[in-house]
C-alpha cells in the first residue's frame, strides 16, 4: 500500500524533527546587536578600536586606529600585525598594508632596497604582472607563479611537500595564463622555491603576489620582530594607483603604518566583520554599519567609551519581510503540495493494492490504464484526474525558485529568515514523501538524517554569539529546497517519459556533465583554493560525474557479450572505458595539487575498492573479491599499527620529519602540540562533556535554541566537526541513532543495487541490461562517496584516523556536497525504486496474463 508503515515512520520523524527546529527557534532568547556604530572625534583626535568596540569578534582588542586631521579627514590604520584589513570602494578592494608594485618607485625591506629608475632602466623593472630585479650578483624574475634566476627556475625547498612540487612543475610547464598563482616570499637564508633570502630578515617579512591581475607588494605576519618595509610611490592619477601610495611621494613610507583616507572608501573589513560607511565623512562623526559577523548580546546596555555610540537592534528570527519573493514561491509550492498530497491520498484510497492485474481487469481497465493509476494514484471514471501531475510540477518548479531566491538573497545582504528557511526545509523533505509512488528505504533514511541535520545546524547558529552562525543553516535550507525541486521535476519527466531514454542521449547527457565538471575543476586551479571557486566545491559535481561515467562503463563492459550488442574492436572498447579514467586522474592531481591534505586521497581510494568490488561480484569473480576484501581489512589492521607505534614510534620511521608524519604526531599525541592539535583536543574535550546522554542530560532538549557553549569554539564546527557538536549536544545515545540512520541509508543503497543487478541478469533485452547494470554500479559508487565521507567523518572526530578534512552528509553545512551530489543521488534512488516497481508490476502481469 502507498501508505506503508515506513511511510508512516518517515512521516512521523520528520514531522518531529520539524517541530524540534520550530521549538528551537520559540525558545530561543532575545539577542540584540549593533545595527550602527557612530564614532565622534574632533580635529587632531585619536582613537583605538578592537573587539568590544567594534563587535568584531574575530578582532584583535586594539586593532584600528580612526584620527581625524586638521583638515576633518578621517584616516584609518592598521594596528594588528597578525590579521589585515580589507578595503573595499566600488568594484575594488585593496589590503592594508600593501600595494601595487607597478605603483611604486622602490621598496625596501630591512637593508636591502628594489628600485626602479625611470625608463625601466638600470636594475629593475616592475610590471602589472612580472617584475624583473638584481640582486646578489644575478638577474631575477617572477612572472606571480614562478620564480627564476638567472632564467632558472628556483628548485624545490627542503621542506617543500609533493602538493607543492607538483604545483611548481605545472607552472613551469604551461603558459603563464593557466598557472597557479604562488606568492614570492622576502626573507631567510634560502634561495629557494619562490623564497627569495635576504641577509638579517627573518623569513615571511614580505610578500609579493599576483592578485587581480596585477602584482601586490603586502607586509608579511610578523609576530616576532618588526623588520622595516617601505615604500616610495610615483606621482601618477591613474586610478590603479591609490592616493595613499601616490601621496608618500617623494618620501618613503613604512607599508606596516600605512595610514588610508577614508573619502573614496565606502566599507572595509575587519577580521570576518564587514562595516559599511556612511556617505557623510566630512563630519565630526563617523557612522559604521555592521554587516555580518556581529557579536550578539543578551542585552542593549554594553559600556562604550565617550567617543562611541552605538545603535541597537534585536535579532528577528520570525520575520518574513526581507524576502518577500521567497515567501511568496514558498507560499505557492505549499499550496500546491497540498493539493499534490490530498490527491494523492484520495487516489489511495480509490485503487486498491495492486496484485498483479487482477484488479485492473476486474474493472475492464486495461493494462496501460492499471499502469496509469498505479503511477499516479488518482482515478475519477476511470481516467486519470489532471490534478495530481500538474501539482507536482508546479510544486517542483516554485520550490527549485524559492531556493534559488533564498540564495541569491542570502548573497545579497538580505538573507531569508530563521522561519522561513524552516519554511524552506519543511517544503523541501515534504517533496520526497509526496513525489515517489512508494517510498524507498534510502530515500527514506536520508530525509530523516537531512531532518536531523537542519536541527543541528540550526542548534548551532541560535547558540553561538554571533550573528552569522545561522547563515550555514539558511544556505542549507535554501539549497535543499532547490535540490529537492530540481529533483521534483526530473521524478515527473521520467513519470511522462515513455519507454527507455536512447542510450545515445544518456551518453551525451554524461559527456555534457563530464564537460562541466572538468571546466569547475579547472576554474578551481586557476582561480581557487582548497576551499573552492565562487563560493561552490567544483569536486562535488566531479564526484557525481565520475560516479556516473564510471557505471555507464562498466555496464557497457560486462554487456560486451549481450545478444543483440554491437560489436566493436577491442581498441574501440578500451576507448569506452578511458572516460572515468581520465576523469580519476584529474581528480586525483586536484587532490595533490590544490588541497593540502590527503583526506581526498583516501575518499578516493574507498570508491575506487568499493567500485572493484562490486564489479567482481557482479561478475562472479570471487578471487577478486576475496583480494578486495583481504586489501581492506589490511588497511584496518594498518591503522591499528600506526595507533599502537605511538608517537614514540613514528619519530623512528622514514619521513618522520615530513609535512604527514607531523599530521600524525599530533594526531598520536595531540597534547604535546597544544597549538596545532587544537582542534582535536576541542573536539574530544566537547564530546567527554556531552556523555552518553548529552551536556544537558536529555539528549539535548533541554538545550534547544540555547547557548552552544564552548563547543562553538572547535575551528570547523560547523563542517569538519560537525560530528562532535552533536555529540557534545545529544550525547553518545543520540550519535547512535545517527549512526543508525546512516547505516540503513547505506544498506538501502546498496539493496536497491542489488535488485537492480539482478533486474539486469532477467532482462531479455540488452538495452533493459544496460539500464540495470548502470543503476547498479552507479548506486554503488554513490553508496561509496556516502560511506567514504561517513567514515572519514567520524574517524577524525573520533580520533580514530588523524585530522582530514571532509563534511559528514547531511549533518554538516556543505552545501555543495548537499547540491551538487546528494540531491542528485536521492532522486536518482527513488526514480530507480520507481522503475524497478513498475518492471516488477509488469513481469506480474505477464505471468498472471499467461
Amino acid at each position: 500500500m502507498m501508505r506503508s508503515r515506513l511511510f508512516s515512520a518517515t512521516a512521523t520523524l520528520l514531522l518531529l524533527l520539524t517541530a524540534l527546529q520550530a521549538w528551537s527557534l520559540l525558545r530561543a532568547p532575545a539577542a540584540w546587536f549593533p545595527a550602527a556604530i557612530e564614532v565622534r572625534l574632533d580635529r587632531g583626535e585619536t582613537i583605538t578600536l578592537g573587539t568590544r568596540d567594534l563587535a568584531a569578534p574575530s578582532a584583535d582588542r586594539a586593532h584600528l586606529q580612526l584620527r581625524r586631521d586638521a583638515g576633518g579627514a578621517w584616516l584609518l590604520r592598521n594596528l594588528s600585525t597578525g590579521r589585515p584589513v580589507i578595503l573595499y570602494s566600488g568594484d575594488d578592494e585593496q589590503r592594508m598594508g600593501s600595494a601595487p608594485l607597478a605603483g611604486l618607485r622602490q621598496f625596501q625591506i630591512g637593508a636591502t632596497v628594489f628600485a626602479a629608475p625611470p625608463q625601466n632602466g638600470g636594475r629593475a623593472r616592475f610590471g602589472a604582472s612580472d617584475t624583473q630585479f638584481s640582486f646578489g650578483g644575478g638577474t631575477w624574475r617572477y612572472d606571480g607563479a614562478t620564480l627564476y634566476r638567472n632564467g632558472q627556475a628556483l628548485p624545490s625547498c627542503p621542506d617543500a611537500h609533493a602538493a607543492s612540487q607538483l604545483v611548481a612543475l605545472w607552472n613551469r610547464a604551461v603558459p603563464r595564463a593557466w598557472t597557479v598563482a604562488r606568492p614570492l616570499i622576502f626573507g631567510g637564508n634560502l634561495h629557494c622555491g619562490n623564497r627569495l633570502g635576504l641577509p638579517g630578515v627573518d623569513p615571511g617579512a614580505a610578500i609579493l603576489a599576483r592578485r587581480a591581475g596585477q602584482l601586490q607588494l603586502s607586509a608579511g605576519n610578523q609576530d616576532g620582530g618588526h623588520t622595516a618595509l617601505r615604500i616610495t610611490g610615483i606621482a601618477s592619477s591613474s586610478p590603479a594607483i591609490p592616493d595613499s601610495i601616490a601621496s608618500i611621494n617623494p618620501q618613503p613610507a613604512d607599508l606596516r603604518q600605512q595610514e588610508q583616507p577614508l573619502a573614496e572608501i565606502t566599507a572595509f573589513s575587519v577580521g570576518r566583520t564587514r562595516y559599511q560607511i556612511a556617505p557623510d565623512t566630512a563630519g565630526s562623526s563617523i557612522k559604521l554599519l555592521p554587516a555580518r559577523h556581529v557579536a550578539l548580546f543578551t542585552a542593549p546596555d554594553a559600556r562604550l567609551g565617550p567617543h562611541l555610540g552605538w545603535q541597537w537592534q534585536q535579532r528577528e528570527l520570525w520575520n518574513l519581510r526581507p524576502a518577500p519573493l521567497v515567501l511568496a514561491l514558498l507560499a505557492v509550492a505549499i499550496f500546491a503540495l497540498a493539493i499534490a498530497g490530498a490527491a494523492q491520498g484520495r487516489g489511495a484510497d480509490a485503487v486498491p493494492p495492486a496484485q498483479g492485474s487482477t484488479s485492473a481487469s476486474s474493472s475492464g481497465a486495461s493494462p496501460r490504464t492499471a499502469r496509469v493509476q498505479g503511477t499516479w494514484g488518482v482515478v475519477r471514471n476511470g481516467t486519470m484526474a489532471a490534478t495530481d501531475p500538474t501539482a507536482m510540477a508546479l510544486a517542483s518548479a516554485a520550490l527549485l525558485a524559492a531556493g534559488v531566491a533564498a540564495v541569491l538573497a542570502q548573497r545579497g545582504g538580505q538573507p531569508a529568515s530563521a522561519a522561513c528557511s524552516l519554511l524552506l526545509g519543511a517544503a523541501g523533505l515534504a517533496l520526497w514523501l509526496i513525489a515517489p509512488k512508494r517510498l524507498p528505504l534510502p530515500v527514506a533514511a536520508a530525509l530523516v538524517l537531512l531532518a536531523a541535520g537542519l536541527l543541528a545546524q540550526l542548534e548551532l547558529g541560535l547558540g553561538a554569539g554571533e550573528s552569522s552562525w545561522l547563515r550555514y543553516y539558511q544556505k542549507s535550507t535554501a539549497l535543499l529546497a532547490a535540490g529537492s525541486g530540481a529533483g521534483g521535476l526530473w521524478h515527473c519527466w521520467n513519470r511522462t517519459a515513455r519507454g527507455i531514454t536512447p542510450q545515445r542521449t544518456i551518453e551525451w547527457l554524461l559527456a555534457i556533465v563530464a564537460a562541466a565538471a572538468l571546466a569547475a575543476l579547472a576554474a578551481q586551479v586557476l582561480w581557487g583554493d582548497e576551499t573552492g571557486v565562487f563560493d561552490l566545491q567544483p569536486v562535488e559535481l566531479a564526484k557525481l560525474a565520475l560516479t556516473a561515467l564510471t557505471a555507464h562503463c562498466l555496464a557497457l563492459r560486462m554487456g560486451w557479450n549481450d545478444p543483440g550488442y554491437r560489436q566493436h574492436g577491442q581498441a574501440a572498447r578500451l576507448l569506452q572505458l578511458a572516460a572515468p579514467a581520465l576523469l580519476f586522474l584529474f581528480l586525483l592531481g586536484l587532490a595533490l595539487i590544490q588541497v593540502d591534505d590527503y583526506s581526498p586521497l583516501i575518499l578516493l581510494l574507498v570508491w575506487s575498492l568499493s567500485m572493484a568490488f562490486s564489479y567482481a561480484m557482479a561478475a562472479h569473480k570471487r578471487a577478486m573479491a576475496a583480494g578486495l576484501a583481504a586489501m581492506a581489512l589490511a588497511a584496518v589492521a594498518g591503522i591499528a599499527m600506526v595507533r599502537g607505534a605511538g608517537a614514540d614510534g613514528m619519530a623512528q620511521w622514514p619521513l618522520a620529519g615530513g609535512f604527514y608524519a607531523d599530521r600524525f604526531q599530533v594526531w598520536l599525541a595531540p597534547s604535546a602540540h597544544p597549538h596545532t592539535g587544537q582542534q582535536l583536543l576541542l573536539g574530544a574535550r566537547a564530546i567527554a562533556d556531552g556523555g552518553w546522554l548529552g551536556a544537558d542530560s536529555m539528549l539535548g532538549l533541554r538545550s534547544l535554541g540555547m547557548s552552544a557553549g564552548g563547543a562553538v569554539n572547535i575551528p570547523a564546527v560547523q563542517d569538519d566537526f560537525a560530528p562532535s557538536f552533536f555529540l557534545n549536544r545529544h550525547g553518545l545515545l543520540g550519535a547512535m541513532l545517527l549512526w543508525a540512520g546512516q547505516a540503513a541509508l547505506v544498506a538501502g543503497m546498496l539493496h536497491l543495487a542489488g535488485r537492480a543487478c539482478a533486474a539486469a541478469a532477467q532482462a531479455r533485452d540488452f538495452r533493459h541490461a544496460w539500464l540495470g547494470r548502470f543503476r547498479y554500479f552507479a548506486l554503488c559508487g554513490g553508496a561509496a562517496f556516502v560511506l567514504g565521507h561517513l567514515l572519514l567523518s567520524w574517524g577524525t572526530n573520533l580520533a580514530i584516523f588523524p585530522i582530514m578534512g571532509q563534511p559528514m552528509s547531511f549533518l554538516s553545512a556543505g552545501g555543495s556536497h548537499l547540491l551538487f551530489f546528494l540531491c542528485p543521488l536521492l532522486a536518482f534512488c527513488a526514480v530507480s525504486a520507481q522503475s524497478l516497481e513498475e518492471n516488477l508490476s509488469c513481469r506480474s502481469t505477464s505471468n498472471t496474463k499467461s
